[in-house]
């Protein structure tokens, strides 16, 4: 039984349409098999409420959720429906996000899916916490957006999803590809065997440089490789190449045995 987490953020891209008839996600009466997180329903109702009454005084939509025109239309009439609207898995949902696309899961041999599905963790700014394989509706709420009745959504969930996350990772491997308006959201008490985040560095002429562009793609291809090989500690990483040629480097990587955590560094030399 494989011991590590994946700490994945969504994409604002989202596949639209699903399963009307899939059992609905906010239903007690229903099966909670693809709503693996659902004691955080009541919290999700709540903040659904309030973000739908925001839309409806129609204030400062655009700074909301950073689109105009037909893409605010868009995000506008999606929130509104997000009671009755169809379903699919998560996965699914944020399939057109560049670090889904990079993770090919459909690609993936089935023991690796399943890898994904079990031990991937996605911190949603509509639903808090979610599995890959959770049923969810399209949506668009930002993780560090701020509504008038409830604040900014981080801090929101902070209090809710922290213990709930805490025992979920007690004793696990935790690889965190979080960004930090994400990590924003949990308050650590490092129950964890490890975690490891990871930054991407290019090399050129003895000058390393952090990698600021397609950093969603690197992560991707990362969690590709993390769930076909089960790796659940350090070692298979330094004889592994990644995909866009980038290699571990230990010797500048930093390990805080305290609070076992670990800030890897991946480079690419050229």
């Amino acid at each position: 039984m494989p011991n590590f987490s994946i700490l994945l953020a969504p994409s604002e891209a989202k596949k639209p349409g699903g399963n009307p008839y899939a059992p609905d996600m906010f239903d007690y009466r229903t099966s909670n098999t693809f709503n693996y997180f659902s004691e955080l329903n009541p919290e999700r109702r709540k903040l659904i409420d309030a973000l739908q009454a925001t839309i409806e005084q129609g204030e400062d939509l655009e700074a909301l959720f950073g689109v105009t025109g037909a893409h605010l239309e868009e995000a506008i009439q999606a929130n509104l429906d997000i009671y009755n609207a169809p379903l699919m898995s998560a996965l699914d949902r944020y399939s057109p996000g560049v670090m889904y696309q990079a993770m090919d899961f459909q690609g993936l041999p089935t023991g690796a899916q399943r890898r994904l599905l079990e031990n991937g963790i996605i911190f949603s700014g509509l639903f808090g916490l979610l599995r890959p394989d959770d049923l969810i509706p399209n949506y668009r709420l930002k993780m560090d957006a701020t509504l008038p009745a409830i604040g900014k959504v981080s801090r929101y969930w902070r209090p809710v999803i922290s213990p709930l996350l805490n025992q979920k990772l007690a004793g696990r491997f935790v690889w965190n590809l979080l960004p930090g308006v994400h990590d924003d959201a949990w308050e650590d008490e490092h129950t964890y065997e490890r975690m490891v985040r990871v930054k991407f560095f290019v090399e050129k002429d003895g000058e390393r440089k952090p990698v600021t562009h397609n950093v969603k793609t690197l992560r991707g291809q990362l969690v590709n490789f993390i769930v076909r090989e089960t790796v659940e500690d350090l070692e298979p990483l330094l004889e592994w190449e990644h995909p866009a040629g980038f290699r571990y480097d230990e010797a500048a990587s930093t390990f805080d045995d305290d609070a076992r955590t670990a800030q890897l560094v991946m480079v690419k030399r050229g």
